[in-house]
Order: C-alpha cells, then structure tokens, then sequence
C-alpha cells in the first residue's frame, strides 16, 4: 500500500490537514509508515507552502524519514510542481537522494486548466537518468496512451521489465475513475508488470476497491482525496491508510511490509 502524504496541487483550501511545512510533512509519512503504509509518496514544498522540485526542499524530508527509522520504500515525485517546473533536468534532480523509487509520468495531457507536458525526449532522458542512479520508476499513466507510450520506452531499451504502473484516474482531461477506463488500461500492460491505481477524489475508494478485487496494489492519502466521508474532511492520510487495511484483512488480502514491497516490485535493498 502506498500513502501520497501531500502534493503539488493540494492545499489547506483543499483541506485543513494537509501537511505542508517540511516537519509537517516528515510526520504525516511516519504516521501513514506506522499505520501501515509500505510505500511513502513525497512531494516537496518550499517554506512558505508552494511547490517546488529543488532537490534541496525534499533533502529534509529523505533525511528525516532516513534518520528516523522509517522502513518504508521512498516514493519521490519527478512531476511539474503543479505547472511551476518545465520539462527539464531539474524534474528528476530528486533521484540524487537515491529513493528506491520515483514517478514518471508517461505522457502529456490538458490536467484541467493547465498542460502537464511529458514529451517523449524529456522521458527519454529522464529514464536514462532513473537507470543511471539505480531508481526504479513508478510509470504514472493518466490515460490510454502512457500506457502505450510505458512499453515503447521500454521496447527502444530504456526502461525495464517488469513495468510497475500507477494508473492515475479521475484527473479533468485523463481517463476516468471508472472500472471499465481502469480494466481497459490493465489490459494493455505487460502480463509481469505490476499495477496500482491512483483514485482521484470520489474515485479513491471505489478504485481501491477494485484494486482488491482484482488483484493491483492501493494507494490512498490526502494528495488524491480530501475526505474520509462525503462532507467529512480525513484528519490525516494514515486515517485512509487505516480504512484500508482493515478493509483488505476483511477480504483476505493483507497488506505488504515494506520488505515484502519491494519483493513484488523487485526493488534492490
């Protein structure tokens, strides 16, 4: 299971408990470790809350979780900074901390109002840069085509199998939080790949759900989904990583440790 503590695009507007100071944020991802989270998913803010990808803001937090024993595999994100950071070099300058693994956002797309831009030499390089430090990639795929745009990577030699993919569904402009968007998308990934789903808002349950059912990995956090209830804010992302794994003990399918994790990704300890 994975906890995406805060993001890029997230505030206290969105809700009161989003973790937006650096203590803040180291505290929310040793919560959502001990509730039992086996992967942590880091956004970096600067000091006065926006985002940022200034490797020295998510320096702090890597150095905080590291020094606090946090056993959990360290997600950091290689995105936009919410529209603030262009398709260059500084995107994936976090992979210098040595996460076990970081996303990689497979492809363009209209992210409501703004253009998230992924052109195919921007993920060309960042995926020769992923192989260069040791880091595994979490291929974020908001639509149909990352997918495709996943496995031509991976056909020209510069990613490897097995693919693991973090369908991101619900987004304004991407697929939809559906079951069918979210089987379509599984029936186009490798037969070894791995696969989570990222539920976007009202989709975040129900894909969780799904994801139980149909054998993928869950994510949760306040990143994606301000609310526990319809009209009832989540005090905290741990909060949603609890709901979860109570509900996969329910219905027989534990959750993993994080040692367990990365034997099902392939991660090297």
């Amino acid at each position: 299971m994975q906890a995406a503590v805060t993001g890029s695009l997230v505030d206290r507007s969105t809700n009161p408990n989003v973790p937006i100071a650096t203590e803040e944020i180291v505290q929310a991802s040793l919560d959502a470790w001990r509730a039992g989270a086996a992967i942590v998913h880091l956004h970096a803010r600067e000091e006065d809350g926006t985002p940022t990808q200034d490797v020295e803001r998510f320096r702090p937090v890597v150095d905080a979780l590291r020094a606090a024993g946090c056993e959990a595999i360290l997600n950091l994100s290689t995105g936009s900074a919410g529209g603030r950071v262009k398709g260059v070099p500084k995107r994936w300058q976090c992979l210098e901390l040595e996460p076990e693994l970081a996303s990689f956002d497979c492809g363009s797309l209209n992210f409501g109002e703004w253009l998230f831009e992924n052109p195919l030499p921007f993920l060309r390089d960042m995926a020769r840069a992923f192989r260069e430090r040791g880091v595994k990639p979490e291929i974020e795929s908001f639509d149909v085509g990352h997918v495709q745009t996943a496995i031509r990577l991976r056909d020209e030699g510069l990613l490897d199998d097995p693919l693991h993919f973090q369908f991101v569904l619900g987004v304004r402009g991407g697929a939809p939080g559906t079951v069918e968007a979210a089987m379509f998308m599984r029936s186009l990934i490798p037969s070894d790949a791995t696969w989570s789903i990222c539920g976007i808002g009202r989709a975040q349950l129900p894909m969780n759900m799904l994801c139980l059912m149909q054998g993928g990995h869950l994510r949760t956090g306040l990143e994606d989904n301000a609310y526990y209830h319809r009209g009832c804010y989540a005090s905290s992302s741990a909060e949603l990583v609890e709901r979860l794994v109570r509900i996969a003990g329910e219905v027989g399918r534990p959750v993993a440790t994080p040692d367990e994790t990365r034997a099902i990704l392939g991660l090297v300890p």
